[in-house]
């Protein structure tokens, strides 16, 4: 197929720009890669393609130790598709399937779990069990390399139902003994200890204009709950995370461009360093996912630029901005109730009403408030409604709903016009194509409009 040819080509040249897209094996050595392996280019008759490492899995192929490909960025195409296939990628990353099973993922999307596993196998070659699986043994592998928790600890934090099923899957997904991974990275493991946090790279293909991103997120942090500290450059956020089993701290830096650049300087060296400390590991994986959503690891700069680039007017600030990101939110509840009340009022939520960490951490204090808590705390108001219909599942912003229902939902409450809903839905939803009511978005920058709104306030504001 020509479609193969092309992959094969990509594989040839050792492309980076299609990790994550898609994996090949190799049927002489049993081996799955990404895309830019460096290892010899094998014959073209020995080669089968996946759509997911799941399903690379799944038909008997051992991750490479040299490329690692499970721990390649996510495909941008889960970021844009609205299909239910797109919307069950995204649940599944959230952790969805290991805490409330196929059941709970087929609840959230509104299709029967039989009519779930077809469309996934069918399309992705790996149903919901074993893309959550394939996660899970990333998450495992993550943990005995990086941190000196035991074994058993690790089983269950990364998902699995037991250490029978922990080991036998580690076997088969990296052809090694947990005990051999861990004793692969000695050196980062004494590094690393429970106390001091997960240290993490966080992925990203392309270039990636991480100035932009952490401008945004210092102009818009609420005392209490985010911070920023360090020079331009090389800045680090933290941030206080409240997940499914307990709550987290998590502390990501800019990495420094080169220093003849301008201070916003991009940089290709494919990840952002990050430490979390959580309270409870098997937030591990949901940690993550929010993370990369926060600061749009999983998308493709390259087709963004390319269709950007293409237009005159924006042309000239792509080639200022190359790899420019579309930031989400770590918390899409929180992130809507902030785009209502604004960046003063969302302070004084939190000081009323936020949950009070236990071990305070520099200026990080508190969890911003949940839901159920503002919708008491606030009736009769705008505040009151919106976090009343989140509370009470009305409104759902979670990674699996249909845009546009959680649109229709926030339109039909009082206080939110068209313009701050259309805010929600690029940050807290992640739509890489809004275009809030009056602005001048053209068509033609579809489906990257977000990045384009992006690219003219960047502009604005230097």
């Amino acid at each position: 197929m020509a479609d193969q040819d092309t992959r094969y080509e990509a594989v040839r040249s050792r492309d980076a720009r299609f990790d994550g897209e898609f994996f090949f094996a190799v049927e002489t050595t049993g081996i799955y890669c990404r895309p830019s392996c460096p290892a010899v280019t094998p014959k073209r008759h020995n080669v089968r393609f996946f759509a997911t490492a799941a399903a690379a899995q799944g038909s008997g192929f051992r991750a490479c130790r040299r490329c690692r490909p499970d721990a390649v960025p996510g495909s941008a195409e889960w970021n844009v598709r609205a299909d239910v296939v797109g919307r069950a990628m995204r649940l599944i990353g959230d952790g969805v399937v290991d805490r409330e099973g196929v059941a709970g993922l087929a609840v959230r999307l509104g299709y029967s779990a039989r009519q779930v596993q077809r469309q996934l196998t069918a399309e992705l070659g790996a149903g919901p069990v074993a893309l959550a699986r394939a996660q899970r043994a990333h998450t495992a592998r993550v943990l005995l390399q990086t941190t000196a928790l035991p074994v058993t600890e690790i089983a269950f934090a990364s998902g699995f139902a037991s250490v029978r099923q922990f080991n036998d899957t580690v076997r088969a997904v990296y052809a090694a003994t947990p005990t051999e991974l861990r004793a692969a990275a000695r050196a980062a493991r004494r590094r690393a200890t429970p106390s001091a946090g997960i240290p993490l790279r966080l992925a990203h293909r392309g270039p990636y204009h991480a100035g932009t991103v952490f401008d945004l997120l210092r102009r818009e942090a609420v005392a209490g709950v985010e911070e920023m500290s360090g020079p331009v450059g090389r800045r680090t956020y933290r941030r206080t995370l409240r997940l499914p089993y307990g709550s987290g701290i998590v502390a990501v830096d800019e990495r420094a461009g080169d220093p003849g650049r301008a201070v916003s300087a991009v940089h290709a060296g494919g990840w952002l360093d990050a430490r979390l400390h959580l309270t409870d590991l098997r937030d591990l994986t949901t940690a993550v996912q929010r993370l990369r959503r926060l600061f749009d690891l999983d998308a493709d700069p390259y087709a963004v630029d390319e269709r950007l680039g293409a237009d005159p007017r924006l042309a000239p600030l792509v080639a200022v901005r190359p790899g420019l990101r579309a930031p989400g939110a770590a918390d899409p509840e929180e992130h809507a109730v902030r785009a209502l009340v604004g960046r003063a009022e969302a302070e004084r939520l939190v000081r009323a009403y936020g949950k009070a960490l236990d071990a305070p951490c520099g200026t990080l204090t508190h969890l911003f408030p949940e839901p159920a808590v503002l919708a008491e705390s606030e009736p009769d108001s705008p505040l009151g409604a919106l976090a009343a219909a989140l509370a009470d599942g009305t409104v759902r912003l979670d990674p699996g709903i249909d845009r546009d229902d959680a649109q229709e939902a926030l339109l039909a409450l009082p206080g939110l016009d068209a313009r701050t809903v259309a805010a929600i839905r690029a940050r807290a939803l992640g739509d890489p194509d809004v275009a809030p009511p009056g602005a001048d978005v053209p068509d033609t920058w579809r489906p990257w409009r977000t990045y384009a709104l992006h690219h003219l306030h960047a502009a604005e504001e230097r």
